[in-house]
């Protein structure tokens, strides 16, 4: 079936149907997931090659990311999204809550520094990097006063105005607005689980108040879906009549996913950051022990020379057997 955006499944949507095979005519984000992988698993390769170890739970992570990229955008879900809010909902809350944490707790910004050589092309390669990292802008972007309203933005900016119609009612829309959930979702989660080098690294106390900040809000969007009782955008208020959709039943069922999809990944995200933050308070007291012995002894040290001074015989037990009577 041809529409406007390119051409759509001809199958009324059910689960079958939406995870079959059903390549789009330019597949740009499955490529880039196919890309995204290869350099990574070159990447742990080498550094297999010159033994130096990389955890296998983050080589898992990332291609796991790179997977959820490539289905939910490749698959036949990607032709149903265009018209049926459900489908569409599914990939916005992939791209944005599923695929970027499982992307970033793959380290690639640790396996691009400790993988890449230090001369020729990899030398440059890790200039603009790392220059990259410490930029104004990289400060700006991660900073929580962008990511969160960008994060936001993306449920409540778009779904309730009518800026979401303009943008989607073409492809290259629709792919501009699958980049930018990707986006934002990475923007908002590095700086809350990444392990790699940052431009500026919140405290712990400052990323929990991020997460539930962000999770309570972005699952409202789901109520409003929910009770709404009419479509909301005009973009899936007509899917074509063989699906045999009813445009405002689908946009209920869109609310489901956003208030239910992101529970279980939200509830996991948190238990990967406390377990993180209860290590960093044990490394934390260990090496306060450590300075704290090391001042101690110092100060012990101090208060026995000072005696020495005061009393010489006091802490020296043989000088009085030298004394002649």
């Amino acid at each position: 079936m041809f529409d406007g955006l390119g051409t759509l499944p001809l199958e009324p949507p059910t689960l079958g149907t939406l995870i079959g095979w059903y390549p789009t005519a330019v597949p740009l984000f499955p490529a880039l997931a196919a890309l995204a992988a290869t350099l990574y698993l070159v990447g742990v390769l080498r550094l297999h090659r010159l033994e130096r170890p990389w955890p296998w739970p983050r080589t898992v992570s990332f291609l796991c990311g790179c997977l959820a990229l490539a289905a939910v955008t490749g698959l036949a879900i990607e032709g149903y999204g265009f018209r049926l809010f459900s489908a569409f909902m599914f990939q916005h809350l992939t791209l944005s809550i599923l695929v970027p944490p499982l992307l970033v707790l793959g380290s690639p910004g640790a396996l691009l520094l400790r993988s890449t050589p230090h001369h020729g092309v990899g030398r440059f390669a890790l200039i603009v990097a790392l220059g990259a990292l410490r930029s104004r802008a990289a400060r700006i972007l991660l900073h929580p006063g962008v990511t969160i309203p960008l994060f936001l933005f993306s449920y409540y900016g778009l779904y309730l105005s009518s800026l979401f119609d303009v943008v989607a009612s073409s492809w290259i829309g629709h792919t501009a607005l699958e980049a930018f959930f990707l986006a934002s979702g990475i923007l908002f989660i590095v700086p809350i689980l990444s392990a790699d080098p940052l431009p500026v690294r919140q405290s712990n106390l400052g990323r929990f108040f991020d997460i539930f900040l962000e999770m309570p809000l972005h699952v409202f969007i789901g109520v409003i879906l929910m009770m709404a009782p009419r479509a909301l955008t005009t973009t899936f208020a007509s899917p074509p009549p063989e699906w045999g959709i009813d445009p405002v039943a689908d946009q209920a069922v869109a609310g489901a996913l956003a208030w239910s999809y992101g529970e279980p990944i939200a509830l996991l995200t948190v238990l990967i950051f406390a377990i993180r933050w209860r290590r960093d308070e044990e490394k934390t007291a260990v090496r306060h022990d450590i300075e704290g012995g090391t001042h101690d002894e110092d100060l012990a040290a101090y208060n026995a020379f000072l005696q020495r001074l005061h009393n010489p015989s006091a802490t020296d037990p043989d000088s009085s057997s030298d004394r002649t009577p």
